[in-house]
């Protein structure tokens, strides 16, 4: 699997035609891309006509066999097999594109960990033990080559502890489980003394408590100890204080972050993230402190919204360019439907819908997840019922991408 800063990079580095696979089998159109339009646009036109509600225009049986929903409104058996058969053939072409991948890539972001917590959902929802298996090939692979270096759950060693503790926990090998697990805490002390470390999700704080969250979800909520985990939130709330008071911004954003000098609002670097992760149930921030501090925060950030309905990637930047899960309305989302599910106020019901509206404006990015297609598509999971149907479009899209990124 390619990277996505590799994808970048390459991109970047195109002066010739490029190919781009978009949703579907087909190819789409050669285009030109040099690098300076590359950076300046940061996503591709989309070639894809509008969708067209052809219901009654066709002929009864074949008409029906191509709906994914039957007459009852429930997903058919003729596009469930559909979509068994297409994931299938879809994690054959990626397994052939992860031959030439980054044999270096252990994150769960990016690389080999990734793999592993696709697996492990395919074998959630199929309970086939091949994919757990095949999920525990890929563990083995990223716990010999972890660094050190970083601790979040998307970008460090957290990340492949993490999913190596669920999924040995899933096949019962409880030693190496305890392992993962135990190694997985001792991150904690670096996480709370080291003073140079970020709050965000992607590298930081935010993202340990990702893996410290995810860790319990999977494996039962006392797993990890409460004390590690308020240890782990009470750092990122002084963290927030303590910016929030020396940028005297106490009363509008009472707690406030930023990365590399940068306050951005986004998800992967910024403060939605971060918020995103303190309105978690399994982090139990009481409820004080969510009013008092949280609240207000994410009402600041609310409040910053374009009329396009985007978000600016940080509160020194006024483009409304970026539509990203990493900077924009798509990340935010998330955010604010968080927020009406545990402060119960409509506000942030309303504005949620009303931030998909730059989405289809700006073309279609590429299919990794920081910053394309699936991001999008994960947004608007969160808007809507959760089906099977969304489930297993978003599945092959997602494969397809890894595919793209392989080629």
């Amino acid at each position: 699997m390619e990277t996505t800063n590799v994808l970048r990079r390459n991109l970047l580095n195109m002066k010739s035609e490029v190919k781009i696979k978009l949703m579907g089998d087909q190819v789409s159109k050669l285009k030109q891309l040099n690098s300076s339009d590359m950076e300046e646009q940061r996503f591709f036109q989309n070639q894809n006509q509008d969708y067209v509600d052809q219901a009654g225009s066709g002929s009864g049986s074949e008409e029906r066999a191509n709906e994914p929903l039957d007459e009852e409104g429930q997903v058919s058996a003729s596009f469930q097999k559909k979509v068994q058969s297409k994931i299938k053939d879809l994690l054959q072409q990626m397994e052939e594109g992860l031959k030439t991948a980054d044999p270096h890539d252990f994150s769960t972001y990016t690389g080999w960990t990734g793999i592993a917590l696709l697996y492990l959902q395919l074998h959630r929802c199929s309970q086939e033990s091949s994919h757990l298996q095949r999920a525990l090939d890929y563990v083995k692979r990223t716990l010999r080559i972890l660094n050190g270096r970083k601790v979040s759950f998307l970008c460090g060693d957290a990340g492949p502890l993490a999913v190596g503790a669920v999924v040995h926990h899933k096949l019962r090998n409880t030693e190496e489980s305890q392992d993962c697990l135990n190694r997985l805490v001792l991150l904690q002390s670096s996480v709370l003394s080291d003073s140079d470390l970020s709050d965000e999700l992607l590298y930081g704080r935010a993202g340990f408590l990702f893996a410290l969250l995810y860790v319990n979800r999977e494996m039962g909520e006392h797993t990890v100890e409460e004390s590690t985990i308020t240890q782990v939130v009470s750092a990122i709330l002084d963290s927030g204080k303590s910016l929030s008071q020396d940028q005297k911004k106490t009363e509008r954003c009472p707690l406030l972050y930023e990365w590399h000098r940068k306050q951005y609002l986004g998800a992967a670097h910024g403060l939605t993230g971060i918020f995103y992760m303190l309105l978690q149930p399994g982090a139990r921030v009481p409820a004080d402190v969510l009013s008092e501090f949280v609240r207000p925060s994410i009402d600041y950030v609310r409040h910053k919204k374009f009329r396009s309905g985007n978000f600016p990637s940080s509160l020194s930047n006024e483009s409304d360019r970026l539509v990203q899960w990493c900077h924009g309305a798509p990340g935010v989302i998330h955010t604010l439907l968080m927020a009406h599910q545990v402060f119960q106020e409509e506000k942030y019901l309303k504005v949620s819908p009303v931030c998909l509206s730059p989405v289809p404006l700006s073309g279609v990015p590429g299919g990794e997840v920081p910053e394309g297609l699936t991001c999008l598509s994960l947004t608007c999971l969160s808007l809507t019922c959760l089906s099977l149907i969304c489930f297993v479009s978003l599945t092959s899209l997602s494969l397809r991408c890894s595919r793209r990124r392989s080629t």
